[in-house]
């Protein structure tokens, strides 16, 4: 049973950074594709960043140069490097994944039906 548990959240201020993380210790060498996702208040969730178990990542335009997903191996967490942040990026932010590795899903967008494992999200704050 794959068990996703992240880490990493927390309060900062408009510019700042956070790193998230995201591990299952018995499970990540089984996982095709991993994905973060965030909920907004009163938005709908939507898939922020995806990597490939190849290391091939897709990220959405709002965080595209200022957010980097992560994955140094198999058995390694998978992170997700938030630099610039904005008060538009307050949300609670989930991890995900699945056991396929099936190159052409794991990406933006569509990712949201492929994975199968979620995690229970992380609080990140940005202040302005």
């Amino acid at each position: 049973q794959v068990q996703l548990r992240e880490s990493g959240g927390g309060s900062v201020q408009a510019g700042g950074s956070l790193t998230l993380s995201c591990v299952d210790p018995k499970n990540m060498h089984n996982l095709g594709c991993m994905a973060w996702f965030r909920q907004a208040p009163g938005k709908e969730r939507e898939a922020v960043a995806t990597i490939h178990f190849s290391g091939t990542a897709t990220y959405t335009d709002s965080v595209q140069g200022r957010f980097a997903i992560s994955r140094d191996s198999a058995k390694d967490p998978l992170y997700l490097k938030m630099n610039n942040l904005t008060s538009e990026d307050t949300a609670i932010y989930s991890c995900a994944a699945t056991s396929d590795f099936d190159f052409g899903r794991c990406s933006l967008p569509g990712v949201d039906s492929f994975v199968t494992y979620w995690g229970q999200g992380t609080q990140v704050t940005v202040s302005s």
